[in-house]
């Protein structure tokens, strides 16, 4: 409502000044403009800043926390890696003892084969009189106890 009265003052001041206070007031009115405009767009641009500046902030803390997550998972892994990688290394081992445990138990060689003189012949092998009867078998009465 007030603004109504000072533009009309406004207008009839403007009107009946001089052409010379007219240039100064257009000039005056530029500069006061040209700074008013200034200050909108430095205010923009620095709403604009601040908010990049908090969206790097989220999403450094966001990376942050996805970098914290993979380290954690990758730590994981690389235990249970290590682990499965002990049991392999503890499984060899064994696996060694046993092989060095059965050196005594080699593959015969040309020394141990039994010669011809060593096989049994036909005078060797016992006849059916010398195979132990029922009679010849001891029986729980012959049998010794600590007693006696």
């Amino acid at each position: 409502m007030a603004s109504k009265p000072i533009k009309k003052v406004i207008n009839k001041a403007v009107q009946l000044a001089p052409s010379s206070l007219k240039e100064k007031a257009k000039e005056k009115v530029k500069e006061h403009a040209v700074e008013k405009v200034e200050d909108h767009v430095q205010s923009k641009a620095d709403q604009v800043s601040d908010r990049m500046a908090d969206a790097k902030e989220e999403n450094a803390e966001k990376v942050h926390g996805q970098a914290e997550k993979a380290k954690e998972k990758v730590q994981d892994v690389l235990l249970s890696v290590r682990d499965k990688l002990e049991k392999v290394k503890d499984a060899g081992e064994e696996f060694q003892q046993k092989l060095s445990s059965n050196e005594n138990t080699k593959i015969k060689g040309v020394k141990n084969i039994k010669s011809v003189q060593e096989i049994k012949s036909s005078q060797n092998i016992k006849s059916s009189t010398q195979i132990k009867s029922s009679t010849n078998i001891k029986s729980s009465t012959d049998i010794k106890t600590l007693g006696s």
